[in-house]
């Protein structure tokens, strides 16, 4: 009996121990169902499926001509997942993909492509590279190839897609276009990002067999393109000033420049260069040197004399006396670069480029008042940002009576360009505002956005302020033509259109350099044609220490001319210009149009005349000449080796051969015949001067 109750307790015991784990199983089951049931289903469907992100594609940047300037291509990393291949299929089609692929690639033969195929492919390699940063076509090919024409469950096929922005034009604009990376994004690329950048879309994608993804049909929403953007850039004045403020910096192993061509009327920014010196000894655009404040030196003359002749103080008929070229203020004496100066008109100062005449003028003045010199400054927003579509322009510094920067020489100091930080763009847009008739308009480098190739918003002109009365205006352009019609500019006098600017030389003191270690920047500053301007050009270029050429005039004002060559080349007929000026240089040489011995002989020929022709005269220039009695004959043409001849239209062997026999170093761009030369005919040549001749 007790044997029975012992078992009976026992049974009892393991019921309940059963039924208790039994409970606690159900209500773990309830628990998962519906407490933890909708996470862990989440979960679950995670796994099958995900959501993809559909990347849009990014704007692309282009100039109003419609040049492409920046856009996004593709790039692809293929992988091949061995481990999914058919074996017949693979032994079937083996030997014509790797003939396929070496084709493609060029870098390997077909056995050595097959050798590594086989190995993958015994070894089960799931994902063996075949290629990183693949083009499209490339891609395309590798898609059509046997065996990886098969879906990726069957034929192994993984692309890992990626977008690369590139500029067709490589260092052309650099700095200005921008560069568009996950770590770093400048210039216009930076500053309209979020036109450009557009909008991603997504989709549902689920796990099939064979472990592929397949889009779910109604779950995707298309991604939003980003806008188009189109800047004022002129790519081709580009090219020119590039190639000329190039040849500056390395001919007189400068430490970087910036050049500046903005549109009178409009302010519109047609060409921004900045080179700077890499540790390498070449130059690169890596700083926007237009919008960094430095010192200008004489170039801010212009903005002394704004002061003196909006308050009606002066002329520039009036008489300055520059007192030998060296007046003492204080402690200190101001001098001019070339010594010996005395008493002149203002027009004759601003010419010469004396800073003792300046320093006597604003202290003569305003010493009483010198706040309302400074003022003045700030009423021409020489203080403030100039406002263009560029992030990271910094601010200018103007220093103020009354603060612990101000001493007795401050005043004088300023009136000649030092104890002042103003951009190159901000002395740009002040002489484009003279040239304008006292209009200062906002710089700016993009005119449009579109979409679809449809303008969505456009930019049009801004005007900031007027700067003075015609009186003034009137004044400060007879100065600035006599810069160059007799001053310090007077070597890059043109032939073909007039000039009007200012030279700029100053000793400078920043980021580390003092002024005893002789370091300067060189400017010029102008405008053309100097009686209809339409262009203003401004130069800034900053030497190194110990540099023996360091004038404005004698490293800036030749840039300023190539450029402007340039524009007045491809804008020959929409300006008007006296006939003069466009037949003859000052000395009054007509410029020789280029033409062989073999060209004429070829015209001749071609209407029925077979004039003989010396062979030594095949590359010389000729001229073709009727005598009384109609007859033709082809003579060697009268060639002054100090112009520049006209090269347009020749041949480059015949071309190169004229132009380096007077004396010219020649760069060639592009194939065919001469369609653009740098240097303007008739300019004077100096010794060792460089031509660009493009060729189409």
């Amino acid at each position: 009996m007790n044997i029975k109750k012992d078992i009976r307790f026992r049974v009892y015991i393991a019921f309940t121990c059963i039924s208790l784990f039994g409970c606690a199983i159900i209500i773990k089951a309830a628990l998962i169902q519906f407490k933890e049931g909708p996470h862990l289903r989440a979960l679950a469907k995670e796994m099958h499926t995900r959501f993809d992100t559909l990347i849009a594609e990014r704007g692309n940047i282009y100039n109003e001509e419609g040049i492409l300037l920046s856009s996004t291509i593709p790039d692809f990393d293929v992988h091949i997942d061995f481990s999914v291949m058919d074996s017949n299929v693979f032994a079937k089609n083996i030997d014509t993909l790797c003939l396929c692929v070496s084709r493609l690639f060029m870098d390997k033969t077909q056995e050595q492509y097959k050798e590594e195929f086989v190995r993958a492919y015994n070894d089960g390699d799931r994902y063996y590279l075949l290629g990183r940063n693949l083009k499209y076509y490339q891609y395309e090919a590798l898609r059509s190839f046997p065996i990886f024409n098969k879906s990726k469950g069957r034929g192994g096929f993984i692309v890992d897609s990626k977008e690369k922005r590139v500029t067709p034009y490589n260092m052309l604009a650099f700095r200005t276009i921008g560069v568009f990376r996950d770590s770093n994004v400048t210039g216009l690329e930076a500053k309209y990002n979020s036109y450009l950048i557009g909008e991603n879309g997504r989709r549902v994608v689920q796990k099939s067999t064979g472990n592929v993804w397949v889009p779910i049909e109604g779950s995707e929403v298309d991604p939003q393109n980003g806008k188009d953007i189109v800047t004022t850039l002129d790519i081709n004045v580009q090219d020119v000033a590039e190639h000329a403020l190039m040849s500056a910096l390395q001919k007189y192993d400068c430490q970087y420049g910036t050049c500046i061509v903005m549109e009178v009327k409009t302010g519109k920014i047609r060409t921004l260069v900045n080179l700077g010196r890499q540790k390498d000894g070449s130059y690169w655009e890596d700083l926007n040197y237009a919008t960094i404040p430095t010192e200008p030196g004489s170039t801010f003359k212009i903005a002394t004399l704004l002061s003196l002749l909006n308050d009606k103080l002066t002329n520039v008929d009036a008489t300055v006396d520059a007192q030998g070229g060296a007046i003492r203020f204080g402690n200190a004496t101001m001098r001019d670069s070339h010594l010996g100066l005395g008493k002149m008109p203002i027009w004759k100062a601003y010419a010469e480029s004396s800073n003792a005449a300046f320093a006597e003028l604003a202290y003569t003045y305003y010493k009483d008042n010198p706040s309302k010199f400074v003022n003045h400054l700030k009423s021409l927003n020489l203080d403030k940002l100039t406002g263009i579509d560029l992030l990271g322009e910094r601010r200018p510094h103007i220093i103020t009576p009354g603060t612990s920067e101000w001493s007795n020489i401050s005043l004088p100091w300023m009136a000649a360009g030092y104890n002042v930080q103003i951009t190159p763009l901000h002395t740009c847009m002040l002489y484009n505002a003279v040239a304008n008739g006292g209009k200062m308009m906002k710089p700016y480098l993009v005119s449009a956005i579109k979409e679809y190739g449809k303008e969505v918003k456009t930019f049009e002109p801004t005007e900031i302020m007027q700067i003075g009365d015609s009186s003034t205006i009137a004044q400060i352009h007879k100065c600035t033509e006599a810069v160059v019609a007799e001053g310090t500019a007077k070597a890059i006098q043109s032939p073909y259109y007039t000039i009007a600017g200012k030279t700029g030389t100053a000793q400078v003191a920043d980021k580390g350099i003092s002024y005893s270690d002789g370091v300067y920047q060189g400017s010029f500053v102008g405008y053309m044609p100097a009686e209809n301007p339409q262009y203003t050009i401004c130069v800034v270029i900053r030497t190194q220490k110990g540099s023996k050429a360091y004038y404005g005039g004698v490293i800036a004002a030749p840039v300023f001319r190539m450029v402007a060559d340039k524009i007045f080349s491809e804008n020959m007929g929409a300006w008007d210009a006296p006939l003069d000026s466009i037949a003859r240089n000052a000395s009054g040489i007509v410029p020789a149009k280029a033409a062989t011995a073999r060209n004429y002989q070829v015209l001749l020929r071609a209407i029925g005349k077979n004039t003989p022709v010396h062979h030594d005269y095949m590359n010389t220039m000729m001229e073709m000449v009727v005598d009384s009695d109609k007859h033709v004959t082809v003579q060697p043409k009268k060639i002054f080796k100090t112009i520049v001849p006209d090269v347009v239209g020749m041949g480059l062997k015949d071309a190169v051969y004229i132009l380096e026999s007077n004396g010219l170093q020649v760069t060639v761009k592009g194939k065919g015949k001469v369609h653009i030369q740098s240097l303007a005919p008739g300019t004077t040549i100096s010794k060792g001067q460089n031509i660009i001749l493009q060729l189409s």
